[in-house]
């Protein structure tokens, strides 16, 4: 039941956040609506026209030094993890692009990991090391926070209180709580000591690095904070009073998960500042922070991306490495752009047009025009919305889809009056899209894209604010249903809510498409055309472990050229392939992406079973996210020898063998194992009744005739009857051959799989094999290290803990008893969907049905 219960819960996550994300943003626009009850669009727009260039200026110079200090976040995490230096230069490109986009398209975390991720892989870190950064980086600025607000709430609590009406003593006591808190970690983490907290052991930065990160983390958040401080009435409030309300705002943003924290950080502010400044101004300035502190830095990295695929600063250093790791930041990069054209545009079709712009429009422009421009121009950023997400997958019919639509959007917006902020997002969205083309090769259908659940968040977040920006405008409106059918240049409020009411049409259809589509497209399991193509493949590769599409019980995805596939299997909503892919190595890549465009656009989740670390690279381009599963065994059979220490349970499991008068024999395929299929059966059938257990599939074989007499079987005879066997699976080129069922009757002697497991390495290495497979030890190797991804302590901590469900550590034993090398083997998950969804889905494949893993 609680598995069950699990299984549900993992599987409707991202609704439930989804769900989550819109009743917090519904709330949060019924608060700042109410909030601004006194407050018209003409007030704001006085403010902002009033708030002085030195004022500006000063913002634009905190943000830069703010952008200063989050690089130094990266420059931490990389000592603290690496303990070498990378070019200065390239990590501050990576952190300011990281920064960029994540500031400004939402969920920091994930999509500033994303492009950590790529580029820093570029700059020649591991998967595991990326990992480490990305926590740091992630636990810094939120320790970071509550460091910094507790101190400026502790010094401010008499004026937070009359600002809040809570008690000063309980502000007070929870800023201490806080501070004592962190105290003792930072006391506890002295010269990296290691904490055990249960099973798991940390290792806690040492004080220096938690001292150099929290002045990092202080000047971070006291130039944030005060690019905004700035831009208000400086005798409102007193900064340190400013900074405490700042620092939580900040924190409820990113706690309400809801994409860049928009309307939870405005909100917040209005309520704890709008009875000291007044709401028109503190409203101009919110909008001229967002601006300047979230929009610009995403124009000055994409003007850098424009000016460096000119060519014509080569010579110049910080170009050359921006333009080694532009391959990696550039679709993000223009993603997030975007994202913020497309959501710009938006909320300019429900905001007022200039008076003079209205004047012009009126004399050279007829209504009929103005009033089509005004409404597709509002579609039109929608679409260019929309096609971030298939931009940040390289798409080339997104990149397609976004000139077309930027270009179509600057000439309607033009038509219909375009404001200086809108014109330049587009010009900048054209050029860069027009220079970076070759980075959008990946052939995909557009149409087929389902929007994931986060991204249907954002959609949702964007065109509620939209609404709540026209009801805002227009709040003194007395609204009627002739308001629908009135065309006037002069009369705006019609012509907004046909916008708001066609972007609510629109996202709504594109919602529901993505959440509520069709039965979900189920390929049919391979027919014998499939299998025909796939075995020559199989035969003619290294991997062994290949020869499991033989089963028939997965599907098959064949190249173009029919030269190399994929084997998946779908459970729930995990398309889950198998291993790497078999064939040639130069069509493997494109159909990677074919797998996980197939997934996506049946509303599915990508996942890679087993992989090696030769797919890591792929991975992080498709922004798919990798999780350690164990480790393969890998024994060298040319070295393979019986002698030495290490090797005398094996020769003396050969003695105690040659006692027992066990015999080595091995059917070839065909005919042979046909003739003890019989025998087979009966063996295979005591075995299961024996562990009460039932057959398995997907990444394991059962005993299937046709599958059983497909490759040569490995006999042991006890007095001419077969008391154990096993499987072999082997190709054409003898790279690698490995076994696949083993099965043996309660009966046969103790130790007598040793004896055919030896007599088995012998007879390949005999027979010309280079390596045999001894198959996935799981939840082996994981890192050990304190600075270690969570994913691996919580992984090592089951390793050493729960043998009571599952032999982790004897199976690793029983295999290191054959010397053999270990390689890594992964978990693969496409977008920010959970491992623990996708093994959960593995399992169950595995176990033939949800039955079969509750079951026996």
């Amino acid at each position: 039941m609680v598995f069950r219960l699990l299984y549900l819960f993992e599987r409707y996550r991202e609704y439930l956040l989804l769900a989550a994300i819109l009743i917090v943003s519904g709330l949060t626009a019924f608060a700042i609506y109410k909030l601004t009850i006194e407050i018209r669009i003409e007030d704001v727009r006085d403010a902002i026209g009033a708030t002085p260039l030195s004022a500006m200026l000063l913002s634009l110079l905190f943000t830069a030094l703010s952008f200063v200090a989050l690089i130094c976040y990266d420059i931490n995490a990389i000592d603290y993890v690496r303990k070498e230096k990378l070019p200065l230069v390239s990590v501050a490109i990576t952190s300011f692009s990281a920064y960029a986009i994540g500031n400004t398209a939402g969920f920091g975390a994930l999509s500033g990991g994303a492009i950590r991720l790529r580029a820093y892989l570029r700059l020649g870190l591991t998967p595991e090391e990326v990992g480490k950064i990305v926590a740091f980086v992630t636990l810094a600025f939120g320790l970071g926070i509550l460091g910094v607000t507790a101190i400026a709430v502790l010094v401010t609590a008499p004026r937070l209180s009359a600002l809040s009406g809570l008690d000063s003593t309980l502000i007070r006591g929870i800023s201490i709580l806080i501070l004592l808190v962190l105290s003792a970690l930072l006391v506890l983490g002295r010269g990296g000591r290691r904490v055990s907290i249960g099973a798991i052991t940390l290792r806690l930065p040492d004080s220096k690095t938690s001292s150099q990160q929290f002045l990092v983390s202080a000047l971070d958040m006291a130039a944030s904070a005060t690019a905004l401080y700035v831009l208000i009435p400086q005798d409102a409030v007193g900064w340190p009073s400013f900074f405490a309300i700042y620092s939580t705002a900040i924190g409820l943003g990113l706690i309400s998960h809801v994409p860049a924290g928009i309307g939870i950080f405005e909100a917040v502010m209005v309520s704890a500042l709008g009875a000291h400044v007044p709401v028109d101004r503190l409203l101009g300035s919110l909008l001229l922070y967002r601006l300047i502190y979230n929009v610009l830095p995403l124009l000055i990295a994409a003007v850098a991306l424009i000016l460096v695929e000119t060519r014509r600063f080569a010579f110049v250093p910080v170009a050359a490495a921006f333009r080694q790791l532009e391959p990696r930041l550039a679709p993000a990069l223009i993603a997030a752009l975007s994202v913020v054209t497309g959501a710009i545009l938006i909320f300019s079709s429900v905001t007022p047009t200039n008076d003079d712009k209205l004047v012009r429009l009126e004399n050279y422009m007829p209504v009929s025009i103005v009033e089509s421009a005004h409404f597709v121009t509002s579609l039109l950023g929608l679409g260019i919305f929309i096609a971030a997400r298939g931009l940040s997958n390289r798409l080339d019919a997104a990149w397609w889809f976004a000139l077309a639509t930027s270009v179509a959007a600057l000439f309607f917006a033009n038509l219909r009056g375009v404001s200086p902020l809108e014109a330049s997002l587009l010009v900048v969205l054209i050029l860069a899209l027009s220079m970076t083309h070759r980075r959008f090769k990946r052939p995909a259908s557009l149409i087929h894209q389902a929007l994931a659940p986060s991204w249907v968040a954002a959609m949702a977040v964007i065109v509620a604010s939209a609404v709540t920006l026209l009801f805002f405008v227009y709040r003194d409106v007395d609204y009627s249903d002739s308001l629908w059918w009135e065309f006037e240049i002069a009369d705006e409020v019609p012509r907004g809510l046909r916008a708001a009411a066609g972007l609510a049409v629109a996202a709504s259809a594109v919602a529901l498409y993505s959440l509520l589509r069709p039965a979900k497209f189920r390929p049919q399991l391979p027919t014998g055309d499939a299998l025909e193509k796939a075995l020559p493949l199989v035969m003619s590769n290294g991997k062994a472990e290949a020869n499991l599409v033989r089963m028939g019980d997965k599907q098959i995805l064949l190249s173009e050229s029919g030269n190399c596939f994929i084997m998946y299997g779908i459970q729930g909503r995990s398309w889950v392939a198998l291993f790497d892919p078999v064939g040639d190595e130069e069509e493997a890549t494109e159909l990677l992406w074919r797998f996980v465009e197939m997934a996506h656009a049946a509303g599915a989740r990508a996942v890679f079973y087993q992989i090696s670390p030769a797919l890591l690279g792929f991975c992080a381009d498709a922004g798919l996210r990798a999780y350690k599963l164990g480790e393969a065994a890998k024994v060298s059979l040319p070295d393979f020898q019986l002698k030495g220490t290490r090797m005398q349970n094996l020769r003396s499991a050969i003695s105690k063998g040659q006692r027992e008068e066990l015999e080595f024999q091995v059917a070839n395929a065909g005919a042979e194992v046909d003739a003890e299929m019989d025998e087979l059966q009966a063996v295979s059938s005591s075995w299961l009744e024996q562990h009460d257990t039932r057959e398995k599939t997907f990444s394991l074989g059962s005993f299937e005739p046709d599958y059983i007499r497909s490759q040569p079987v490995a006999l042991l005879r006890q007095h001419g009857r077969i008391v154990a066997f096993a499987t072999l699976l082997v190709t054409d080129v003898k790279q690698e051959a490995s076994v696949d069922l083993m099965r043996f009757l309660p009966e046969a002697p103790n130790g007598c799989m040793d004896f055919l497991f030896v007599r088995i390495i012998e007879y390949l290495r005999d027979q010309g094999f280079q390596t045999f497979n001894l198959g996935m030890a799981p939840l082996s190797g994981m890192s050990k290290r304190d600075s270690a991804p969570v994913w691996d302590r919580i992984g090592g901590v089951i390793f050493e803990h729960a043998e009571r469900f599952y032999n982790f550590k004897g199976l690793k034993a029983y295999k290191s008893k054959f010397a053999p090398r270990w390689e890594a083997r992964y978990i693969a998950v496409s977008g920010n969907a959970s491992p623990v969804m996708a093994i959960m889905d593995v399992t169950v494949l595995i176990g033939g049905g949800l039955r079969g893993v509750v079951g026996k």
